[in-house]
């Protein structure tokens, strides 16, 4: 009976990530439309770099801070679900005074750091881009101005997209983001002479008003009422998250100092250099996010509840499960990034004020990134685990100690190596190891994983992933010789390649007998 239910939950976890996946696709399409707008209207341009820098301390709040995995949404299912009976469970009135004391909290501190954020909007960009022009210093101020109450809105969708994974309600928290997409897009195709970005900031901040405004319906079907209250004194479950939200916060933000060190070294180097991290990073997003979201999202909550057991068989079993199947589809995605990159952002990008220097600037940049691909999926999963042991200390004290080794890479490979655009990501893509490494190392004081059959999976799939890319790059030399129109021919190549790299790849693992190929058969078939 026991093994029926483990298979069960295996089961449900399975259909679980691919309906993610789904919901996660379709948001994340409706995110790449908005760059393909962006792109288009604004290029990168002085315009484009101001905007995507002041867009960093907002993005923050509603993506790192706010989004799904992120420490507001990671804080109240670590916390929730354990005081849930199961995931059916209306909450009772403890729960429910749990919940408005952690929302009046929040709300207070957001509000505060936002009308901060308003007053001060030119001293902080002053600080984050302080090698930038006057001219590109001013205007990122006056569109920080103007997405200053998103600092606000993103901590408090990260309760709301808690709340509903608690309670198995994955498709809202993963589809929201569509809206403020689609909300950019909408406004900005009516504005058509908007020199200086502002209608585009303006419309970012509706966007996500807009986004936070949808999980409302849902949260109060669930049987969470607003009742605002102040009461942190002698409530210990308030204490243990914040006890899992303050270094979580800290964690990130550390994080994010990473990215403010990109933003000075970005500013010393030609006009678009930040835009083209940025779409870069996107680009990079749009696959990996969609993977790492699709798995870890339904397994958080029975991480949590499997610690809560002390079921660590259990936990092992899944964590080697998770991160196998992210680096089976990992590793042919580093293999596109790297063999189509400039095909691929020409096709989708280069149209309007997006010219071919900028399809070179980002395909760069990417290119260097897609190397974190792997550290990345593993860095992103073994940190769950520590949430789901209440601690979030260690993922912040390995993220506070790789800040030197970024300013360090960065002006190694920037300042001394002139690498340019691409010493930013390559950097990021070692410090992206460095955390998973050590986060790999340090989680043996909580659970012992099972590492030599993940790893020695990963050299399989490693070697079917190196034969693949020779193969494949010999098969896009080829099409040097085929003459076609410029986005036909990228088209055909880029499908073609695809379909190659998928064909190569999943037969050889099926030769090496990976349970991971077997399962993708066995599904093709069904």
């Amino acid at each position: 009976m026991a093994e029926l239910t483990k298979k069960d939950e295996t089961q449900s976890v399975l259909k679980a990530a691919w309906l993610i996946a789904l919901v996660t696709i379709a948001s994340k399409f409706m995110g790449f439309l908005r760059d393909m707008v962006v792109a288009n209207f604004y290029g990168a341009t002085l315009v484009s770099d101001a905007y995507f820098y002041a867009l960093q301390i907002p993005s923050l709040a509603i993506i790192i801070l706010g989004g799904v995995g992120g420490p507001f949404h990671s804080a109240v299912v670590a916390v929730f679900s354990k005081l849930l009976p199961n995931f059916d469970s209306k909450p009772d009135e403890v729960v429910n005074k749990l919940y408005n004391t952690f929302l009046t909290v929040s709300f207070v501190f957001f509000a505060f750091m936002a009308v901060g954020g308003f007053f001060f909007a030119d001293k902080v960009m002053g600080v984050i881009i302080s090698a930038g022009s006057p001219e590109l210093l001013s205007l990122a101020a006056e569109h920080f101005k103007i997405m200053s109450p998103i600092i606000l809105i993103g901590g408090i969708i990260g309760i709301f997209y808690g709340i509903l994974v608690t309670h198995k309600q994955y498709i809202l928290p993963n589809l929201s983001p569509m809206v403020l997409s689609l909300v950019v897009i909408l406004v900005i195709s009516l504005a058509h002479n908007d020199k200086s970005g502002m209608v585009l900031a303006a419309a970012t901040t509706v966007g996500a008003l807009c986004q936070l405004i949808i999980q409302l319906p849902k949260v109060r079907e669930l049987g969470y009422k607003l009742k605002p209250n102040f009461d942190v004194v002698n409530n210990p479950q308030f204490k243990n998250i914040c006890e899992l939200l303050f270094p979580a916060i800290l964690s990130s933000t550390i994080g994010q100092i990473s990215i403010y060190i990109d933003m000075f070294f970005a500013s010393t180097l030609k006009e678009g250099a930040w835009t083209s991290v940025v779409f870069a990073n996107r680009i990079f997003q749009f696959p990996v996010g969609i993977l790492v979201t699709a798995f870890l999202v339904p397994l958080f909550p029975i991480f949590s509840r499997l610690a809560g057991e002390g079921d660590i068989e259990a936990i092992k079993r899944y964590f080697n499960k998770g991160v196998g199947v992210l680096f089976f589809v990992g590793i042919p995605m580093l293999i596109l990034i790297l063999l189509l990159a400039r095909d691929g952002i020409s096709l989708v990008f280069e149209r309007g004020a997006f010219n071919s220097d900028a399809v070179v600037m980002v395909s760069e940049a990417l290119c260097f990134l897609s190397f974190s691909i792997l550290p990345y999926v593993f860095r992103d999963s073994i940190t769950r685990v520590y949430y789901a042991f209440n601690d979030s200390k260690t993922p912040f004290i390995i993220a506070m100690s790789s800040i030197g080794l970024k300013a360090f890479l960065n002006w190694l490979l920037i300042l001394k190596l002139d690498m340019g655009i691409a010493g930013i990501t390559l950097s990021t893509t070692f410090v992206t190891l460095f955390n998973a490494v050590f986060l790999g190392l340090f989680i043996h004081k909580k659970v012992r994983l099972d590492y030599k059959s993940l790893f020695i999976n990963l050299v399989k799939m490693l070697f079917a992933g190196a034969v693949t890319f020779v193969i494949c790059w010999f098969a896009g030399l080829g099409f040097e010789n085929i003459s076609l129109p410029k986005y036909v021919f990228e088209a055909v190549k880029i499908m073609t390649i695809m379909m190659l790299t998928a064909g190569i790849y999943v037969s050889l693992n099926l030769l090496f007998k990976m349970e991971y190929a077997n399962e993708l058969l066995k599904r093709i078939k069904k």
